[in-house]
C-alpha cells in the first residue's frame, strides 16, 4: 500500500527556474512577428497613399532656381552593392524651397545657380527645363 501511496504523490516534474522560455517564448515570437508584419503593411501603406495622393496633385510648373544638390548612399557593407538616391533643392519665386528625389540623369545634367522652369505634381519631381542664354553670333 505504501507503493501505491507514494504513486499518488508523485507530481509530474512543472516547469522549473529554467523552464519559463518555453512559456513565454511563443508569446515573444509572436509578438516579433506581429511587429515585423504591421511595420512591413505600414509601409506599403504609406507608399500607396503617397503615390495616390501625388497623383490626385495637379502638375505644376513654375520659375525655380537650382539652390542645393545632395546625395545619400546607402548599403554596400560586405558583400551587398551600394545604392545612390540623388536630390535637388529648388528655389521658386516665392522664396520657399522644396527638395525632389531625382533620377541620376537628372541630377547630372543639373548644376546649383540654374534657373528655369520646374515641373513636378505633389512630391513627385518631372522635369526641369533651364533657361537657355541667347548668344550673339557675330558675323565678319
Amino acid at each position: 500500500m505504501d507503493e501505491f501511496e507514494d504513486f499518488q504523490e508523485f507530481q509530474e516534474p512543472g516547469l522549473g527556474a529554467g523552464d519559463w522560455i518555453f512559456e513565454f517564448g511563443p508569446i515573444f515570437m509572436g509578438v516579433i512577428f506581429v511587429l515585423v508584419i504591421g511595420t512591413f503593411l505600414f509601409v506599403i501603406f504609406k507608399g500607396i497613399s503617397q503615390w495616390s495622393h501625388n497623383n490626385k496633385q495637379p502638375q505644376l510648373t513654375v520659375p525655380a532656381d537650382v539652390k542645393t544638390k545632395r546625395s545619400r548612399v546607402s548599403g554596400g557593407a560586405n558583400d551587398t552593392s551600394a545604392r545612390t538616391t540623388y536630390f535637388v533643392t529648388f528655389e521658386v519665386e516665392s522664396g520657399d524651397r522644396v527638395e525632389f528625389q531625382v533620377k541620376p540623369q537628372d541630377y547630372g545634367q543639373l548644376v546649383e545657380g540654374d534657373k528655369g522652369n520646374l515641373t513636378f505634381q505633389g512630391t513627385r519631381y518631372l522635369d526641369f527645363e533651364r533657361n537657355r542664354k541667347k548668344e550673339s553670333i557675330l558675323l565678319e
